[in-house]
């Protein structure tokens, strides 16, 4: 029979905690073409549940959220607090700052501040082939 020492439960324990905060780093690499990306929706099926998102990274480094918000309806949000420039976390009540606690609702609105602005927003359209179309050049 094996056993776990003290030390080894403690470091497996302290592993599997640390699991879901390696998964909120991980993102998706995309590269724009004519100031737009396109997703195939079908590639993550994830986006089509409550509460899924997606974190884009283009090749700039910036990061982009895509949230879902409804069937085919999705916002795709800056994740930087208008505050003053945190990275905003994705959490069951919206999008949170970890510096001031600025709150966002799932479209970008601010719910409670300091942040007085919405997060910027990108016009995000759903085709019939079931494809996101996001324009980057215009938020």
């Amino acid at each position: 029979m094996n056993h776990l020492d003290r030390r080894r439960f403690l470091q497996v324990a302290a592993s599997a905690l640390a699991l879901p905060a390696c998964a909120s780093l991980v993102s998706t690499p995309v590269t724009p073409d004519a100031g737009r990306i396109e997703l195939a929706l079908d590639r993550y099926p994830h986006l089509a549940e409550p509460g899924g998102y997606l974190k884009l990274r283009l090749p700039t480094g910036a990061v982009l959220y895509v949230v879902y918000l409804a069937p085919q309806q999705y916002a795709v949000l800056s994740p930087i607090c208008t505050h003053l420039g945190c990275t905003v976390d994705i959490a069951a009540a919206g999008l949170l700052c970890p510096c001031h606690g600025s709150l966002y609702d799932r479209e970008g609105r601010v719910v409670h501040g300091p942040a007085m602005q919405p997060l910027p927003r990108h016009p995000a359209t759903v085709t019939p082939d079931g494809r996101l179309v996001v324009q980057l050049e215009s938020a």
